[in-house]
Order: C-alpha cells, then structure tokens, then sequence
C-alpha cells in the first residue's frame, strides 16, 4: 500500500509503525471474527506488527499488499490461538482424570516429576530439544520444524522416539 499524504512513516526507518491505522482495525477485526477474546487481540496486533518486522529485518521485500498479508497473518493467529486452547483444555481433562485417579498425594507427583526430568536428562540433545519445546514451550511440530530448520517428519520422528523411550523408562522405574 503506497504512503498517503499526511503519512510521514519511512520504510527506512526502524522505528516506524508497519501498520497504519486502518490496517490495524483490520487485523483487530480479523481476529475478533476468528475468535480471539477481546483481552488479547492487542496481543495478536503486536505478534502482526512483529512478523511484519522480522520479515523487514530479514532482508525480505515487504508484501505487495501489506494489507492483505496482515489480514491472512492474524487469521492464522486466531487459528492457532483455537487450536492451543483445544490442547490447554484437553491437558487439562486429562491432568485431571489422572489425579483423580492414579495420583491422590503431592508426593506421587512430584516422584512423577523427577523421573521425566531424569528421562529428559538421558534423552540425546536433538530429541530433548523437540520435546521441550513441543511439550513445555507448546510450539506446534510445524514452528520446531521451522525455527529448527529441519523437516517436520523429523521433528516427528525425534518426538516419537523420546515420548517411547521416556514411556519405558517410566515403566522401568514403575512410575507409572
């Protein structure tokens, strides 16, 4: 989007605003009808402001239509805040059921925490990397794959191997 008159931002300068006012309400639209609550749609604002920054800092050509690419950004923004809230909700009926279950006391948890964080120590380091960062930073398989540069079906594979070898290391110390 060309700049309009009265519009003195620079695309050479670092600390200008990517995003004008009307791409703004935009975005913020955008991510209102995908679903996002009100209280963090500044959150999915700055995350479209951000990319747009990094994509500048790379040495990447801005978009052809700023506009349009900020709208598709924070419509994949609303996708992935739906999908992390399904997982936090499932975690969390599952977390439930097993305490309600299987672990009355505080202290069959925290025998259970030390033997993952046992398991995690003993895990080579490219597989410990996935599962941290899948598990305790809940990155989806596709942001490893690309933050780690390697394909996802690698990504896949090292999840799967860690997650058998610390299921049977678990079973060996009957922990579980």
């Amino acid at each position: 989007m060309p700049p309009r008159a009265g519009d003195h931002r620079s695309e050479s300068d670092p600390l200008s605003d990517p995003l004008d006012a009307a791409q703004e309400r935009r975005v913020r639209a955008v991510l209102a009808l995908g679903g996002v609550p009100q209280a963090d749609l500044p959150d999915g604002v700055q995350q479209v402001r951000l990319r747009l920054l990094e994509r500048a800092a790379s040495g990447r050509e801005a978009p052809r239509d700023v506009s349009a690419w900020a709208a598709v950004v924070a419509s994949n923004l609303a996708m992935d805040w739906h999908r992390a809230k399904r997982r936090q909700e499932r975690l969390g009926e599952r977390l439930a059921a097993l305490r309600q279950t299987e672990h009355p006391s505080g202290e069959d948890s925290s025998v259970l925490s030390v033997a993952v964080a046992q398991g995690l120590d003993e895990l080579p380091d490219a597989q410990r990397q996935v599962v941290v960062l899948r598990f305790y930073a809940d990155l989806p398989v596709r942001s490893i794959a690309e933050q780690l540069g390697i394909p996802e079906g690698t990504v896949k594979s090292r999840l799967h191997t860690a997650v058998r070898a610390l299921r049977a290391r678990l079973h060996e110390d009957e922990v579980v």
